[in-house]
């Protein structure tokens, strides 16, 4: 596997405990509206709802090392999260402060401020990654009679928990350099404060056709670099009282989403069903109404973008730059509000009593003027340069929706379109994508995909494939797995 197919394997695996985020900011959310002015401190129900969503939150170091462990384990077993918990917890043991100043022999006034940031999600994925490696290899293993209790998946815990003393020694040396490197690019974004927010925005949206923006949202949103934006939002009050928040600052690196999400991309989706051909008109109208309906509510915007990613990625940099623009605009006036999963209405709803959310209501207005943005520019780019958006194919290709609801036989077609059982080596699935491996992928026919309902495809390395289907996309992959 080349090195960007093993990258997206890493990006899908990193679901897994990214999709506890939404159960964090809804018992969190829930919390802040029934006592908004106390946050906890006068409701017993809304302190045990936003006790009970920070006790996710707080955990995301160890919940990244036990679900990318799992999530890159050959067949999804649970001795591989158990053994990303070990690894993690041997790590993040040897290399605190108090024992890397025992191990060295120093004062602990000496030891590197990065050893108090060990337990962090970076960590947490290396973590992951070492033991889903060491379960693919060792979890077959069969030991000598004497031993044989401690074969096979038993083995992977033990083996992991020598190779993590290992691994931590490394770190020792190399840990510092790491933060160091990640703290200086953190703070040469922060330091150019909206500016530098904007830039973080523009190259979000850029990575999101190989999948990898999930690397550097973890920068932004999480606590890799110091910046840890969505937990330090999401802990609200508690977050103000510990100096881990400013209100106007905090959950600028999320507000600005939100306009795109909720009216830019359905503005766009508007200007491509209106610069279709009339006789494909109602086709994309309903592909182009389900992808704007994903995206206003749950924030989910990848059906819509990969409508018009490839075929006029003239439009997708447009894109990537109003994004960059938005939330400029929305950090430099303190427009602020966050979410848990995605900038829908659902996280804006759940967000508005959070006390670091400020003048929230403004990024509904400022969303009415990029949905006009958005439209005027997608139309006027695509009729001036008769870009090939969807109901505008000369061969007259338009995507349909699957002719069929039996999701069983969906991908029964799926699998036939992909080349057959024997062409798939691993099936998996993100929230929105079948990420794939095959033998062969130059008999995919991608014209069968589109008419099937895929979105988009993305092509990576020689024998990867993404399949772009929206929230099917786990329940066709569950499918396809069930039919092998």
């Amino acid at each position: 596997m080349n090195i960007l197919g093993y990258l997206q394997k890493i990006g899908r695996a990193l679901m897994v405990p990214v999709a506890v985020l939404p159960a964090a900011a809804i018992l969190m959310g829930i919390g802040y509206w029934i006592d908004p002015n106390g946050w906890g401190g006068g409701s017993p129900v809304a302190a045990f709802l936003i006790k009970a969503g920070a006790a996710i939150i707080d955990s995301m170091p160890v919940l990244f090392a036990v679900g990318v462990a799992y999530g890159m384990s050959k067949d999804k077993d649970g001795s591989a999260a158990l053994a990303g918990l070990v690894g993690f917890l041997v790590v993040t043991t040897l290399l605190s402060p108090g024992a890397v100043a025992q191990i060295k022999g120093i004062p602990a006034d000496q030891v590197p401020a990065a050893f108090a940031k060990i337990s962090n999600q970076f960590v947490g994925i290396l973590c992951g990654v070492i033991a889903a490696e060491l379960y693919n290899r060792f979890s077959s293993v069969e030991l000598h009679k004497a031993l044989a209790f401690f074969s096979g998946r038993r083995l992977v815990p033990i083996v992991t928990s020598v190779v993590m003393i290992v691994v931590s020694f490394i770190l020792m040396a190399v840990w510092p350099v790491i933060y160091g490197g990640l703290v200086n690019f953190g703070e040469s974004i922060v330091s150019m404060g909206s500016t530098g927010a904007g830039i973080y925005a523009f190259f979000n949206r850029l990575l999101i056709p190989v999948g990898l923006h999930h690397a550097l949202n973890s920068v932004f949103w999480f606590d890799v670099a110091g910046i840890n934006d969505i937990p330090n939002f999401l802990g609200g009050q508690s977050s103000i009282d510990a100096g881990k928040a400013v209100v106007g600052v905090t959950g600028m690196y999320q507000a600005g989403f939100f306009p795109i999400m909720m009216f830019g991309l359905p503005g766009a989706a508007l200007a491509i069903y209106h610069s279709a051909k009339k006789e494909h008109k109602e086709k994309v109208a309903s592909i182009m109404i389900a992808a704007a309906f994903a995206a206003f509510f749950t924030g989910v915007t990848e059906p819509l973008e990969f409508s018009f990613m490839f075929v006029a990625p003239v439009l997708y940099v447009i894109h990537a730059l109003l994004t960059g623009l938005s939330v400029f605009i929305a950090s430099s006036m303190h427009w602020i509000a966050g979410f848990g999963f995605s900038a829908g209405l659902v996280d804006m709803v759940l967000s508005s009593r959070n006390p670091l959310a400020t003048q929230w209501y403004m990024l509904l207005v400022q969303g009415l003027v990029f949905f006009g943005l958005y439209y005027a520019i997608f139309r006027a780019v695509i009729v001036k340069f008769n870009l090939k958006t969807p109901g505008r194919e000369d061969d007259e290709a338009v995507p349909v929706q699957a002719q069929t609801t039996d999701r069983t036989e969906l991908a029964r077609q799926y699998l036939e379109v992909l080349g057959g059982q024997d062409n798939l080596v691993t099936i998996d699935a993100c929230i929105t994508r079948l990420r794939l491996t095959l033998k062969d992928r130059s008999i995919v026919d991608e014209r069968k995909l589109k008419a099937l309902g895929a979105a988009g495809v993305v092509k990576l390395g020689e024998q990867n494939l993404q399949v772009i289907l929206g929230p099917l996309a786990e329940i066709i992959a569950g499918e396809m797995k069930a039919l092998r």
